[in-house]
């Protein structure tokens, strides 16, 4: 006779205890001092498009005000393609720790009263480890010669996606989701929810108010930036042309383009620097969970 089947109570412990260990690899000072290196990459590229933003207020050539400018200005410095491995390894450690904190809430997904919500928690967890990642392959992507402009492939990939029936209504629910993420960035930096991020108990009292203003106009910033990349999206999507589908550096350049487009890109550019030293203020602070 074959054994008994284990009982669904003995499977969950087990799936538990591999979930535990799992979760503790993440806890280990090694990857934490690694994704505190994602962190400081991660703010300092924020800190390089303000600068690239400036540039372009000021009507200077250079390159674009955004995250594959931002890379693309390491790539030419000195060093800059073993500090562009660097930061794709800091980057795909810090999307490695921040997306493991699903494993703190998985279980919550099995109980009926809590269940929205901890998924929720873990989308969120799970999207912040998506971008970082992306980031850091695309820094190593640079790192090994593959360079790109991401405004210009976002806008190829429109092209090709509006041809093949109902790409239009693709580009268009993409395009919601980008105004959604502006909106959800903006209202977080006037809730200052974003200050969960921080360990608040292990940074000094004297240093929160100035983290947390800086958080603010950081998040505000990039909730406009954001939003307007999805609005003109969506343009691209009821149009039918290509041309206006944009990313980072496109909304910049909308911005640049009104009566007052150098002063107002000029506030985006301190917004993301502003978020940038916020980015840095987290490394030394770093708290993943997004709901304690």
């Amino acid at each position: 006779m074959s054994p008994p089947a284990p009982s669904v109570r003995a499977l969950a412990h087990r799936l538990h205890d591999v979930v535990v260990r799992i979760r503790r690899v993440t806890d280990h000072p090694v990857l934490v001092h690694l994704a505190r290196a994602g962190l400081i990459a991660y703010g300092a590229m924020h800190l390089l498009i303000a600068v690239l933003a400036v540039r372009m207020a000021m009507g200077l050539r250079g390159a674009d005000p955004d995250q594959t400018g931002a890379l693309l200005t390491v790539a030419g410095g000195p060093g800059g393609r073993l500090l562009l491995v660097a930061i794709g390894l800091g980057m795909l450690s810090l999307a490695v720790w921040q997306a493991a904190e699903v494993l703190l809430w998985w279980h919550g997904l099995l109980d009926g009263e809590h269940r929205v919500r901890t998924a929720v928690v873990c989308a969120k967890c799970l999207a912040k480890g998506a971008v970082y990642g992306v980031l850091g392959l695309t820094a190593l992507l640079f790192a090994l010669g593959f360079e790109y402009e991401a405004d210009e492939r976002l806008r190829e990939l429109t092209e090709e996606t509006l041809l093949i029936p109902g790409g239009a209504v693709f580009i268009g629910a993409v395009a919601a989701g980008v105004v959604a993420v502006g909106i959800y960035t903006f209202v977080r930096g006037c809730t200052g929810g974003f200050m969960r991020d921080i360990d608040l108990p292990a940074a000094p009292d004297r240093w929160e108010p100035a983290i947390e203003v800086l958080g603010r106009i950081g998040y505000l910033a990039k909730g406009v930036a954001f939003a307007l990349v999805g609005v003109l999206l969506w343009q691209a999507a009821t149009s039918l042309d290509a041309s206006t589908a944009t990313g980072l550096d496109g909304a910049m350049t909308a911005i640049a383009g009104v009566g007052a487009g150098p002063w107002l890109l000029g506030g985006v550019a301190a917004g993301f620097a502003a978020f940038g030293v916020y980015a840095l203020a987290r490394a030394r602070y770093p708290d993943r969970d997004p709901s304690s």
